[in-house]
Parts: C-alpha cells; sequence; structure tokens
C-alpha cells in the first residue's frame, strides 16, 4: 500500500478530474491525502471548505491541506490579491513547489497526481498547478507524477451529447478541443464505473457549484441527476499522463 497526493486548483475539481481514480485508491487500501491550492477567490471561505471536506470523505480521503492562496479566477482580468493572500497564479512556483514538497515527505507518498501541460482546459490556476506539480516532482526527487487529463476526442464527444441535450455551455469550444491531451500522450487509463455513485456524490457535495451560476454549473446539475448506472457508463474511465521527472518515481 502507498500513499497518494491528489494536488488540485479549487474544490470540486478533484471530484471532477480525479474522484474516481481517488475512490479506487481508497478501497484498494492506500492512503489517500487531497491538497487544494485555493479555496476560493477571496483565499478562505468556510461553506466551501465545508463542501471540499464532504466531498474528500465520499471519495475515502484521508487528509485535506489548503496550500494557502486565492483563487485567481478565469477571463482577462486579473484582479489585485485580496487582503492578506496571494493569488496562486502570481505565487513563486518554487514556493508553492516548496510547500507542496513538503506535504509529499510529511507524508512519506509515492504517487502526486496534478494536472496535464494545458492545464486541462486552461484555467490559469490549472495551468500553475501543472507548473509546481511538475517543480515539486523534481524536488522530492522520488514520487511518480501522473498529471490527470481527458483525451481530446472524448472531450469532442462530450461537447456533442452536451449540445444534442441542449444543456447551456459557455465554453470557447474551439479552445476546448485543442486543450486536454492527445490520446498518444496518455499513458494511464483507469476504470472507476464501480465508483460512480461516490464520484457523483462528490460532485453534488459541491453544492454552490452546482446550483450557483457558473460556466460549469448547468452541466453539474445535469450529471448529478443522472442514474447511477448511466453516469457510470458515461464517465466510466479517469486519464493521466505520467510525467515523472527522469530518474524518479517507481
Amino acid at each position: 500500500m502507498t500513499t497518494i497526493v491528489a494536488f488540485h486548483a479549487h474544490p470540486d475539481d478533484e471530484a471532477l478530474l480525479t474522484g474516481g481514480t481517488l475512490a479506487r485508491a481508497a478501497a484498494d487500501g492506500h492512503r489517500v491525502v487531497l491538497v487544494v491550492a485555493t479555496i476560493c477567490m477571496q483565499g478562505a471561505d468556510a461553506a466551501r471548505r465545508a463542501e471540499l471536506e464532504a466531498s474528500a470523505k465520499v471519495l475515502g480521503v484521508e487528509r485535506v491541506v489548503h496550500l494557502g492562496y486565492a483563487g485567481s479566477g478565469h477571463g482577462a482580468i486579473l484582479y489585485p490579491d485580496p487582503p492578506g493572500w496571494v493569488r496562486f497564479v502570481r505565487a513563486s512556483t518554487d514556493e508553492a513547489a516548496a510547500r507542496l514538497v513538503a506535504i509529499l515527505r510529511e507524508e512519506k507518498a509515492s504517487v502526486l497526481l496534478s494536472y496535464d501541460r494545458n492545464g486541462g482546459y486552461g484555467h490559469r490556476d490549472h495551468v500553475k498547478v501543472h507548473e509546481v506539480g511538475k517543480r515539486a516532482a523534481e524536488l522530492a526527487g522520488d514520487v511518480r507524477l501522473l498529471e490527470a487529463t481527458i483525451p481530446r476526442d472524448v472531450v469532442a464527444r462530450l461537447v456533442r451529447i452536451v449540445r444534442l441535450a441542449r444543456i447551456p455551455f459557455r465554453y470557447d469550444v474551439d479552445a476546448l478541443l485543442r486543450a486536454y491531451s492527445a490520446r498518444s500522450e496518455i499513458t494511464h487509463a483507469f476504470d472507476v464505473r464501480r465508483f460512480a455513485r461516490q464520484k457523483q456524490a462528490a460532485i453534488a457535495a459541491h453544492s454552490s457549484q452546482v446550483k450557483g451560476n457558473g460556466r460549469l454549473a448547468p452541466l453539474m446539475r445535469v450529471v448529478t441527476r443522472l442514474p447511477a448506472p448511466l453516469f457510470g457508463l458515461v464517465f466510466n474511465r479517469e486519464w493521466y499522463v505520467d510525467a515523472t521527472p527522469r530518474g524518479s518515481g517507481s
């Protein structure tokens, strides 16, 4: 058995991108630790932290850590840092990586989950997670780095389903289809169908996002209402790129 540290940008990312993987790892007896870079745009938010803890409990996560940054937002405007906080995208990559390495070493972690080089769909905090995760793996020197992603052909299929279902979708589709990873880059595809109920419940735990006005909210409302077997059929795989620095990992 080993310890897996999953590093994410915001609460709800852990459920959307890696929920099945985390639940599967926990069920297999591994220790799962969840690290989020940010909780909200203002730095700390008790409600969103509670939602994150609820999601983590559903997935079998044993420890949740906030790395200590404020969210950076997504869009043309990068707002000033809130009082007492630094927006994650403005943080020193080495400083943030050192914070993450301290957790990896404390936990004696063997695996670090992060994001692909595109930061998934390109959110500035997601790109920063990629940069910090990569640097942390280099500094730790003895951890396997798996970067969460989605094959672009799967993204295209999901976009078609969303359009056919007439679900509001406020994303630049052309940019989205260039994001994430090419199928040829992906090294690991985990079957997580058995953990569909947990992944779905973990997404639903983020009620402020499901019921809110965010770009992803309409889709989150739909997926949390799907019958579990159908949810498992649609979201039956989670994908990763092995980006372990040369000479590191196991």
